[in-house]
């Protein structure tokens, strides 16, 4: 089971994720898109990368805006799983 994170390898940890926010034991981020398609298109795109790390976060599609929130639920908080997979996703939104 991954370890979680102190608070101050959460905070290193959040300089390498800009536009990721700490709210209590997660982190989330808000894309914003042209329209529904393109939204649609990048969580499609998101759910494979996220399988194929066995790592899910949770998400909420309204219209042309994806809200991203991780947390590793096994662990209790925030773990380097959900910062690897914030990076990730990071690559995917450029």
């Amino acid at each position: 089971m991954p370890q979680l994170l102190i608070p101050e390898a959460v905070r290193t940890l959040l300089t390498e994720v800009p536009s990721w926010k700490l709210i209590g034991d997660r982190i989330e981020r808000v894309v914003g898109f042209d329209g529904f398609p393109q939204a649609i298109e990048f969580v499609n795109r998101l759910a494979a990368l996220a399988e194929e790390r066995n790592h899910h976060p949770d998400i909420d599609i309204r219209w042309n805006k994806v809200r991203l929130v991780l947390s590793t639920h096994s662990a209790g908080g925030l773990t380097e799983k959900d910062f690897t997979l914030a990076r990730k996703i990071n690559q995917l939104v450029q």
